[in-house]
């Protein structure tokens, strides 16, 4: 099995990774953010870095795609954090309607996630975690990364936006959307096994 979860900045998507990989003992795919050359430029000078943040995390992305279909064939369970569908569909797409990503490098762009996402298999599970704004805010300053400082709660909210949409017309498989605005699963058990048990529900009909 492949369950990719999805959500904003902050949703607690790579804490949630680490404890459903452990608890289905699968393997964990992460987001690369400690090594992403692009990131901290981005948040400073978004216009200057748009396109750049946007194909390296693209090219992640696609070839982290490939690996996960290789444990497959080999029988591995995957957890993945965040997937290519989100670069193109929900930051992309932001940056572009935002003034951020000029039209030609955002159709650039797209034509070669178009192509990319033609060899990808989706996920067979999308769990998307939910999250209101205090909540996103909350995360973001309580990890303390020096170059989220900068992100504003418009930016926040406009994500959050494009999220709704998109998950409202995902159809390329199963999804489950768990909203976490008042969940802490880091420090109540109740509420891990809360979605664990909605996870087992939907994959395989299982309380």
């Amino acid at each position: 099995m492949h369950i990719a979860i999805v959500g904003n900045i902050g949703a607690g998507k790579t804490t949630l990774a680490h404890k459903l990989a452990h608890h289905f003992r699968w393997e964990v795919f992460l987001e690369d953010v400690d090594d992403n050359p692009y990131l901290k430029d981005f948040y400073h000078d978004m216009p200057r870095w748009a396109f750049h943040l946007q194909v390296y995390f693209l090219n992640g992305r696609f070839r982290q795609t490939q690996r996960i279909k290789e444990l497959q064939k080999a029988g591995r369970g995957i957890i993945q954090d965040r997937t290519i569908y989100e670069d193109a569909h929900i930051f992309a797409a932001n940056l572009h309607e935002s003034g951020l990503l000029e039209t030609r490098d955002y159709n650039n762009y797209y034509a070669l996630f178009e192509s990319m996402v033609d060899l990808v298999a989706p996920p067979d599970l999308l769990l998307y975690l939910r999250a209101d704004l205090p909540k996103l805010v909350s995360q973001i300053e309580k990890r303390g990364r020096d170059y989220e400082n900068s992100i504003s709660i418009e930016y926040l909210k406009s994500l959050n936006e494009h999220y709704e949409k998109w998950i409202g017309e995902y159809s390329a498989g199963r999804s489950l959307i768990v909203d976490v605005s008042e969940l802490d699963y880091v420090r109540n058990p109740e509420d891990l096994g809360t979605i664990i048990d909605k996870i087992n529900n939907t994959l395989f009909g299982l309380f």
